[in-house]
Order: C-alpha cells, then structure tokens, then sequence
C-alpha cells in the first residue's frame, strides 16, 4: 500500500506545459484512507532547482536540497507510479499539509 509522505518516480508519460520530463519524484499527500479505496493518488512533485516560491516547501531528500511544489499538486493513476524512492520527514510532511490547508481555506 502507498503511504503518505513516501516519495515515488512517477510517470507523467506525455507532460505538459512547464512539466518537462516525462519521470518526476513526487511526495504522496493524500491520505492512507483515500489510497486503499481509489485507484488514484494526490501527488506534489519535487524539484532541485531553486524556485523559491510561498506555497514550495525545502526538502532534503537523498543527500539533496530541493523544493516540494504544493502549486503543482496533481492526481494520477496508481500505475503510473515507478518505483518507491523513500520518505521525507514528518517534519517537512506537517509543513507541506499545513500550507495545503491554507491554500484551500480561502
């Protein structure tokens, strides 16, 4: 089962706009509950470039310093997921879901 926080290679097979590649690691957002029922998952991909923004979240993951962009949150299918690369902290989790929340208040 997919968990919350872990972080998968996903493929985006055919991107569009500012999504250049076509294989992208991505933070699982949605919750435990929602993945065991639906054959989707929300996703917010991650990024090593610097693109500071409010709603990116600094990541280390791997050894590397990087972004989490909560402004390019998406769903996808569960088979597009390619291979389980780990987990970032609860930490950094917390954050992510408390500025996801702030974002869809309004």
């Amino acid at each position: 089962m997919v968990k919350r926080a872990e972080v998968w290679l996903v493929d985006f097979d055919k991107p569009v706009g500012s999504v250049a590649q076509q294989r992208w690691p991505c933070v699982v957002v949605s919750p435990e509950e929602m993945d065991e029922y639906l054959n989707t998952l929300i996703l917010a991909p991650m990024s090593t470039r610097e693109l500071p923004a409010p709603f990116r979240i600094p990541v280390q993951f791997l050894g590397r310093e990087g972004l989490i962009l909560l402004d390019q949150i998406c769903t996808m299918e569960k088979s597009r997921l390619i291979r389980r690369l780990g987990a970032i902290e609860e930490e950094t989790m917390a954050k992510a879901l408390e500025v996801l929340q702030e974002v869809f208040a309004y």
